[in-house]
């Protein structure tokens, strides 16, 4: 058994795996660790760059995967794969420095079952900065994520707890929304996050926005308590205003005025119609695709480094 797995999910970023690789084995030296990196069908040489550093002699395993299945799919497919005493996941753009890892290694060995990396300075742009921080207050409500708690992408996991998640069939994986089911023995120390000198950013907003669906629509059912409010609510409103127009019919200041209200409300309640039909859509597409055993994702080749063969 290894002593650390680190799962790194890659997508079009072939100009960091070689130097990501280099470091990672610099900072590792004199522990026995794995390197799983999972090429999420990267549509540059990604895959080759891959089968190059495994070539070198770095214990590496590569799992090319035939279709694009998304970061925490992809992640999901690398934690199956981890045998190491604790996991590390982490990107793969070197924002995550692989100098940090030993820094995780020695906190969790305190007794924590996850360990994650706090960036007090994120070197990204604000968007991105304000979508996290939106995430992390949601998360507060659906997973009762600890105020103050960074859900990072960089964090370290005991193994059992990762044999525990990866026995979720979720067609749809969340990997924080994951670990809060299993434990919440989780601790953070602050980490430097570094800017990006390779390549380019992979992560843009509908991306983000379908992680933040993960969350809403795979660990809460919040969004169809709130779709019933919201009809609760407008149902009360249109008794009130039926009420109001039958006492002014009674006191005969009945006219035709009321045509901007009737628009205003059917714009209004059939707009709180189509929100909740989607909402409650959204829950029973993804109940249906999980159902039918669809599968989320597809391997095409793993291949493995030195001192990694079974």
């Amino acid at each position: 058994m290894k002593e650390i797995s680190i799962v790194i999910p890659v997508y079009n970023s072939e100009e960091c795996v070689e130097e990501l690789s280099r470091q990672i084995s610099d900072a590792l030296k004199g522990i026995e660790y794995e390197q799983i990196m999972v090429n999420d069908c990267s549509r540059d040489k990604s895959w080759q760059k891959i089968c190059s550093v495994i070539s070198a002699g770095y214990p590496v395993k590569g799992v090319n995967l035939r279709k694009n299945a998304g970061q925490d799919n992809a992640i999901f497919v690398g934690l199956e794969q981890a045998s190491g005493k604790y996991v590390v996941v982490m990107d793969d753009d070197l924002q995550h420095s692989p100098y940090d890892i030993l820094k995780l290694y020695t906190e969790i060995q305190k007794g924590y079952d996850v360990c994650y990396a706090d960036f007090p300075q994120k070197k990204q742009r604000l968007w991105k900065n304000l979508g996290s921080w939106l995430n992390g207050k949601i998360a507060e409500i659906l997973i009762a994520k600890p105020r103050g708690l960074y859900l990072s992408p960089f964090k370290i996991i005991k193994l059992d707890v990762v044999k525990t998640m990866a026995r979720s069939n979720n067609l749809f994986p969340y990997i924080d929304g994951l670990l809060f089911q299993v434990t919440r023995n989780i601790t953070q120390i602050p980490i430097q996050h570094h800017k990006r000198e390779m390549g380019k950013s992979n992560y843009n907003l509908i991306k983000s926005i379908a992680v933040f669906g993960k969350l809403l629509f795979g660990f809460s059912i919040i969004p169809l308590r709130l779709s019933s409010v919201l009809g609760a609510l407008s149902a009360f409103a249109g008794f009130i205003l039926g009420i109001y127009y039958f006492i002014q019919y009674q006191c005969g200041h009945a006219d035709v005025t009321g045509w901007t209200t009737i628009v205003l409300l059917i714009l209004i309640i059939g707009g709180l119609n189509l929100l909740s039909l989607g909402a409650i859509g959204e829950y029973i597409g993804r109940s249906y695709l999980t159902l039918n055993n669809s599968p989320r994702f597809s391997v095409a080749e793993i291949k493995t480094g030195k001192g990694l063969e079974k």
